[in-house]
């Protein structure tokens, strides 16, 4: 009788230790909350540095001018691509360029534009972050 008591209570020990599979998988995966402010703050800036030419007003690599280039601009609105980058990767290829990433040198380095603008840099990644599918 002990015997069956311990293995009906093995699970419910399991789950009250964080054996649950449940919770742990919906925390990993709930994105973070977006600060509105700053998406729009960062839009306005993607406009206005000429992001959309290439990358699109929705920032999936569609915009006018992609047409003509190879490879084609990155597609922000990409789940895979946005979950394996980090913040700072962005910002290294928006103020470096792709060429000094190891990639499009199509891709211009905006440095000269976000010096002592620290904040402005950090809207449009976030605005590129709020563009996740």
């Amino acid at each position: 009788m002990k015997k069956f008591a311990l293995l009906l209570a093995l699970p419910l020990i399991a789950v009250a230790c964080g054996g649950g599979e449940s919770t742990a998988l919906t925390t990993a995966t709930a994105a973070p909350e977006l600060d509105m402010a700053a998406v729009e703050a960062g839009k306005a800036t993607f406009a206005t540095l000429g992001c959309v030419a290439c990358h699109g007003a929705n920032g999936k690599g569609d915009g006018a001018a992609a047409a003509a280039l190879e490879p084609k601009p990155r597609n922000y609105s990409d789940s895979a691509w946005q979950d394996s980058v980090t913040d700072e990767h962005i910002k290294k290829v928006i103020l470096e360029g792709g060429a000094a990433n190891g990639m499009s040198p199509l891709m211009a380095g905006y440095a000269a534009q976000f010096e002592g603008k620290e904040a402005d840099l950090n809207n449009i990644v976030t605005y590129i972050r709020s563009l996740k599918e």
